[in-house]
């Protein structure tokens, strides 16, 4: 079972040796397994069957990232959880965007410690970004203690203690702000409500108390934090990519936002352009089917035996919907490995949407633990990739990218660097030292 192949390759391996598109595996010690890479059946287990897979697997990852589950994305389900001449690494520059988003969003700040001269995240934001993306590759099945509980805390295979410096390190700059804001609330010097985390620590229950301890708010903030950056990031990457790759999509893509925007406008895109921009987010969303975060959904567990599409899942069985099958499943797409955006136009209403709800793909997610996020996700996606295709023209040395995805993940194997050539009015590009 502990064999050299990534985990999720095996999987999937075996799945097309066995030509099926739903088994079960039972792993050592006892728990079993059941990948799903149908969108009918993922539906049926999401839709009909809800109730019965909304728990979550323990493993030592998700124990420590959420504090022992006193959040709501990785908890079990109970009733608490109910520019121009220069190279630019577009992952660095994806995924500290959305970094900078939610620090806002979460703490009314954009750093936690000095930017660089040119407005660039500083060590500090580096750091903590680092530790997120750790953490998020060690939520579930990377350790030898996630198949046998008892091993937990003899850090065999070195990942405890990856996990634990990973938490820690996303923790160290956010803590002392949320001790500092519970504080200012106790003592009455804060009074206005200005991000999440005053909602947090102002959120009373029926008896006026306030409804989450210190720890509850510390360890939801880091969740919400790695819940939110990974997804538009990865897309995005993956979009650009892909469209260096294909001029003509890239042409296309830029010719909408003009037309929306308009090329000598003195604007930037702005969220109100997103329903319009339909050709921008059938990019994103053809680098969700084909370009998947993880291979897996966040697993659910199930609370009892339930039949699904004839099968009989055993309680306990460990659901796990493949990303990565689902969306390149040739029973549902045509030439599945091929990016086309085309594939997503020409809706019944018209707007192409991000969230994906028949689970041909998924975007993100569905059902009762489905993603809280999809309206923040869509906008975060959307916003970066009009921005980049709006105010710069992309190439690479080459004249394309290598898309070979990375051995251990299903991001690109390589960073995607290019280089960005302004193509608007210069007063709209903010000038640094």
């Amino acid at each position: 079972m502990f064999h050299t192949k990534p985990f999720f390759r095996w999987v999937h391996d075996v799945m097309k040796e066995m030509k099926t598109d739903i088994c079960l595996i039972r792993l050592p010690g006892g728990a079993t397994i059941v990948p799903v890479l149908d969108p009918a059946i993922a539906r049926e287990m999401l839709r009909k069957h809800d109730v019965s897979f909304a728990d979550r697997p323990t493993s030592l990852g998700s124990h420590v990232i959420s504090g022992g589950y006193v959040t709501t994305v990785l908890g079990p389900h109970n009733d608490h959880h109910c520019m121009a001449g220069k190279s630019v690494d577009l992952r660095v520059a994806t995924q500290h965007y959305c970094g900078n988003v939610m620090r806002k969003m979460l703490f009314s700040r954009r750093f936690f410690g000095n930017p660089t001269s040119d407005g660039g995240p500083g060590p500090t934001e580096v750091e903590h970004l680092e530790a997120v993306f750790t953490a998020l590759k060690n939520l579930y099945w990377s350790s030898i203690s996630d198949y046998f509980p008892g091993l937990r805390g003899w850090n065999f295979d070195g990942k405890e203690k990856i996990v634990k410096e990973a938490d820690k390190a996303i923790k160290a700059p956010q803590n002392p702000i949320i001790d500092e804001r519970i504080r200012q609330w106790r003592s009455g010097e804060r009074k206005e409500i200005d991000d999440l985390i005053d909602v947090f620590v102002t959120l009373k229950d029926d008896d006026g108390k306030p409804l989450l301890t210190p720890q509850e708010t510390k360890c939801q903030a880091a969740e919400i934090m790695m819940a939110v950056i990974d997804n538009p990031s990865n897309a995005v990457e993956w979009t650009m990519a892909e469209l260096i790759n294909q001029p003509d999509l890239m042409r296309k893509a830029t010719g909408e936002i003009d037309r929306v925007v308009g090329k000598d406008s003195p604007r930037l895109v702005q969220e109100s352009d997103i329903e319009k921009l339909n050709y921008v987010k059938a990019c994103i969303r053809e680098a969700f089917r084909l370009h998947p975060v993880f291979p897996f959904n966040v697993p659910h567990v199930s609370t009892h035996d339930t039949v699904v599409a004839g099968y009989l899942i055993p309680k306990g069985s460990h659901a796990l919907l493949s990303r990565y099958g689902l969306g390149r499943n040739p029973k549902v797409w045509t030439d599945p490995l091929r990016f086309d955006p085309e594939r997503h136009m020409g809706g019944d209403d018209g707007e192409v949407v991000l969230a994906e709800h028949d689970l041909k793909f998924i975007s993100f997610s569905t059902g009762r633990r489905g993603c809280v996020g999809t309206v923040l996700g869509t906008c975060m996606a959307t916003m970066l990739l009009a921005r980049l295709l709006q105010c710069f023209t992309w190439t690479t040395p080459s004249g394309g990218v290598d898309l070979a995805e990375a051995e251990n993940e299903l991001s690109l194997a390589m960073p995607l660097v290019a280089f960005p050539e302004p193509r608007l009015a210069p007063h709209l590009y903010r000038e640094t030292n």
